[in-house]
């Protein structure tokens, strides 16, 4: 069996922007859900507050009450995957004559 996780859609976390019409409504949200949050809380223009969420689909509706708007704003692992696309897969320093180099000083030892 193999170790890697499950990278079906359906098991993606996404960012969500929760946006409440005033902080008591926003922190009993925040209490009853307990999404994982990216960053601090924030006032909009019109007075509402908001904070980005990250959660799979399936908990999208706990997040949906009265007061409150959820909007999709992307797909983290999604993000994640791309990123990881672009990482080498190779080891840079498997030739034995590959010493590392840079403007660190060389102890010795």
């Amino acid at each position: 069996m193999s170790s890697a996780p499950d990278t079906s859609p359906s098991d993606d976390i996404l960012r969500l922007r929760v946006t409440a019409k005033d902080p008591e409504t926003l922190r009993a949200l925040l209490r009853d859900t307990r999404p994982d949050v990216g960053g601090r809380p924030h006032v909009e223009e019109d007075g509402r507050i908001g904070i980005d969420v990250y959660v799979p689909a399936d908990r999208i509706p706990a997040l949906e009450r009265e007061g409150v708007t959820v909007t999709m704003t992307g797909n983290a692992s999604e993000a994640g995957r791309a990123a990881q696309a672009e990482v080498g897969s190779g080891d840079r320093f498997a030739p034995a004559d590959a010493v590392p180099r840079g403007l660190a000083a060389k102890l010795s030892g």
